[in-house]
């Protein structure tokens, strides 16, 4: 992978804090790392690679909170508008740490607040003063649900119109059952675009026969490390990802 990445321009980080997506449209696709592979080789010419202090592939740790019913979980499951999700953000390499709260809009666009932090308490005035801000859940009806771990490669198109997020080396640990879940050679895609730009990488995915497939990393961890819960609209999701997981075999 390293190699791979070697060969593509950089982008610095302060870089790309320039590029703003006015009209922005969120895309994820699911694949295996043998047609990542592939899908470098092909985007080198018309994309840059982030890097920060020599990095190109970034740590993440995340963990997700939810209520003790898991009403989060089940308001995703549901499509209800408004959802909403509270996560503490590790970027393991520099070791800053956000709260965000992401909230979906009634026409399916994320909004994400987030303030810096260096502890995941919920109760210091701080936080309590952002999450009365922007949370509709009351802090102290929420538990540390489930922790993902992965590694996260972010590319710029030339045009500087779309990022394209690359996370490979997913972990999960649930915190409510302990169960910790491997995803092995499974890959997530996300492309974020401006609707109004040509996509150069959206060629490149249906040559290689990659389709958009969502899968929220809150949701899928839990349905695939908790059996209490209920997983029904999330069926088809997760068998379309061990057929992924089965092909790469």
């Amino acid at each position: 992978m390293k190699d791979l990445l070697s060969k593509f321009d950089k982008i610095t980080l302060d870089e790309m804090s320039g590029i703003r997506l006015m009209n922005r449209i969120d895309t994820k696709f699911v694949t295996t790392m043998p047609m990542l592979q592939q899908l470098l080789a092909m985007a080198e010419e018309e994309y840059m690679a982030q890097e920060i202090e020599g990095e190109r592939n970034m740590r993440y740790s995340t963990t997700y909170f939810d209520t003790k019913d898991f009403h989060m979980y089940y308001a995703h499951q549901h499509g209800h508008a408004g959802r909403q999700k509270l996560r503490f953000r590790t970027y393991v390499n520099s070791q800053l740490q956000f709260m965000e709260v992401k909230t979906k809009n009634n026409r399916g666009r994320t909004k994400k607040k987030r303030m810096q932090v260096t502890d995941m308490s919920l109760l210091d005035e701080e936080k309590l003063h952002f999450l009365a801000q922007h949370l509709r859940y009351q802090p102290d009806v929420l538990i540390p649900a489930i922790q993902n771990s992965f590694d996260r490669i972010t590319l710029v198109n030339k045009a500087r119109t779309e990022r394209l997020t690359i996370d490979t080396n997913l972990q999960f640990h649930n915190l409510v059952t302990g169960t910790d879940r491997h995803m092995g050679p499974l890959v997530i895609v996300e492309l974020k675009r401006d609707g109004l730009c040509f996509s150069p990488v959206l060629e490149m995915l249906r040559t290689l026969r990659i389709f958009p497939h969502g899968f929220s990393k809150y949701c899928m961890g839990s349905a695939l490390t908790n059996d209490g819960l209920l997983v029904n609209r999330f069926k088809v999701k997760l068998i379309e990802v061990r057929k992924v997981l089965d092909r790469a075999d």
